[in-house]
Formats: structure tokens, sequence, C-alpha cells
């Protein structure tokens, strides 16, 4: 991973901590100068868009582009962020996303992925996405965790820590609470359905894109070849689960909701091209977000690392029948929580905490 590619990640933080400030109550004392200047979030995010479009229009007005897609989505992506700038337009979202219609911070969140989106979706219908991945250079630890750091910084940061909120607020706020014991269960059991569903979907990729399968297994396997052992395959677990989930489940969904976090996030996982294993990622991303919607963000952490782990293990067919018991097993022990709550609730002794 390039300086340039790590800067890239880090260019929104400025922004994000404006909107923070921008979002903090108006001390009576302070000046209509410094008043204005909060002000200043929402030029700054029209120019964003502005940029947008005329980085598209710069591609189309190259001789040898015509009608590229990667151009028009930058364009229609750089619209929508003018849009979002606009009070009645946040307004109509606010009534689909838990958003708030005043929130610079939430219309920067918008805007943000609404970019972020246009231009992924761009790349993979202009270019061949998993040959560009299984030509380039595998990815090392530091890659790694020059990837997904700024997903752990963007979180903190977005929440407005030490800015809007202390430690332990931003802590809260994140959904990175103590989970209960029937919570880490549900997780655990979480990652085997999941797997499960993944399984039947290379099953159906082998069987009706067996070409298209092939080249997403050599890219995601060679682009990971170079953490293909104990250490690497636990780095990636812990890595994504921790900063993805922090980022997308934890800060993202509570302001843009489930489906439009888990849009996002597929549109990130790049190495799976406009295949039926994006669709899957997709899926997976809609129940991480019920997981953090109904528990919290750290049960969708404990699922969304013990998946990694399972599936980064491999287990081949002689692991089906341990995986099956230990399953039901699991969600034996989550019934006999389900049974016991039910059973308090009803003498009147009160929820299951946590």
């Amino acid at each position: 991973m390039s300086w340039l590619d790590i800067a890239l990640d880090l260019f929104p933080v400025p922004l994000i901590l404006l909107a923070n400030w921008a979002d903090r109550p108006v001390p009576a004392t302070q000046g209509p100068s410094a008043r204005a200047l909060r002000q200043i979030i929402w030029p700054l995010m029209a120019v964003l868009g502005v940029g947008s479009i005329l980085f598209g229009v710069l591609i189309l007005a190259t001789p040898q582009a015509k009608a590229r897609p990667d151009a028009i989505a930058q364009i229609v992506a750089g619209i929508a962020c003018c849009l979002v700038v606009q009070r009645p337009v946040r307004a109509a979202i606010a009534r689909l996303t838990p958003i708030s219609a005043d929130s610079s911070l939430d219309a920067l969140a918008i805007c943000l992925t609404v970019l972020i989106v246009g231009s992924q979706i761009g790349q993979q219908l202009s270019s061949n996405i998993l040959a560009s991945v299984a030509s380039s250079s595998a990815i090392g630890p530091a890659d790694l965790i020059a990837n997904e750091v700024p997903f752990l910084i963007g979180a903190f940061l977005g929440v407005g820590i030490f800015m809007r909120r202390r430690p332990l607020e931003t802590m809260r706020r994140l959904g990175l609470v103590r989970p209960s014991l029937w919570q880490v269960i549900l997780g655990l059991a979480s990652a085997g359905v999941f797997l499960g569903f993944v399984t039947g979907v290379d099953v159906l990729a082998v069987h009706f894109t067996p070409h298209l399968n092939q080249e997403v297994n050599q890219a995601s396997g060679h682009l990971f070849s170079g953490l293909n052992s104990v250490s690497g395959i636990l780095l990636i677990a812990l890595s994504a689960g921790i900063c993805e989930e922090t980022l997308f489940r934890g800060a993202l969904q509570p302001r843009v909701g489930i489906l439009w976090t888990a849009i996002v996030f597929a549109s990130v996982h790049t190495q799976y091209g406009l295949s039926l294993d994006a669709l899957a990622v997709l899926v997976l991303a809609v129940g991480l977000g019920l997981l953090r919607k109904y528990c919290n963000t750290t049960t969708s952490m404990i699922c969304h690392v013990a998946y990694n782990t399972l599936a980064g293990v491999a287990l081949g067919g002689a692991a089906i029948l341990p995986m099956v018991v230990v399953e039901v097993l699991l969600f034996g022990l989550l019934g006999g929580f389900w049974l016991r709550h039910r059973q308090e609730d009803q003498e009147g002794v009160g929820p299951l905490p946590g």
C-alpha cells in the first residue's frame, strides 16, 4: 500500500473533524464570526460533489473515452452529493433513514458514502477488477493493517471522540460494550450460519458462473497469499472484524440504516468483482447489521472474526459433521437462554441482562 493510498484513506479526516465541531452545541458566548465558520462545512461538501462531477467530465472529455461507466458513475455520485447539501433533500432522506436533516455530520456521511459507492461501481463496470487484483502484489501484514486501521480511526473520529463525546460515551455510541454470554453464543452461531450460506452460494457460482467463480477464487487467493498461515489468518480475522465492524456497524449504521451500510460495505470489497460472491457479502452485511441492531457491535464483531477465521481455515468435507454438531449445540444453548428468559419474564423477574 503506497503513501498515496494512505493519504486518500485519511483525506476525509479534516472534514469529519470540522463536521463534528459544527454539530457541537453553540455556546451563548460565541461570536457571529465563529458561528459563521461552523457553516463552512456545507460549501466544502458541495465542493466534494462538484469535484466528482468535474472529474467525471474530464474523463469523458478524453479522446479515447466513450461513455465510460466510471465517468458516468462519478458524475451521478457528484450530483447526489450536491443534492444532499440541500436541506429538503436531507429531510426526505431522514424519512427513510435515522439521519438528522440538520446534522452536518450526517450529511457528510451520506456524501462520502455516495461518492465511495459511485466510484467503486464505476470501477467495476469499466475495468476488469478481478484481473487487476490477480496481477497486483499480494498484501502483507503491514498492508493489511494500513488498509484496516483508517476504518477504526474514521469510526472514533466520526462519532466525535474528545469533541462531542468522552471515551466511554464513544464506546457506547459505537456499540462496543461487554456482551452477555448469550450474545457471544449468538455471534459464534451466526458465523456458522454465514459460512453455510456462503458455501451454498459457492456451489451455485460453480454451477451457474464457473469461469467467473474461478476468477474470483484466483484473485482472492492471490491477494491474500502472503497471509496464508495461522498468524496471517488470525490477523485478517481480527483486523477486518474489529476495524470494519467498528466503522460500518458501530459508527455508520445507526445514522444511515442497515441497507445502505451493507451496500457501502459490499462496495469496498472489490476483490469479489460483480459476482455471486459480492452478492453474498451484501447479504452477510445485512446479517451483521441485524446483530448490531438487536444486540450490539461487539456481537457482530464476534461473528465477523469467527466467520473470517472459519473461512480462512477453509475446512474441508471431513469437518462438516463436527461443525454441524457444534452449531446444533450453540443453537441449543441459545434455546435454553430463550426459555429461561421467557420463564423469568412470565414470573416478573425481568429481562435477560445485556
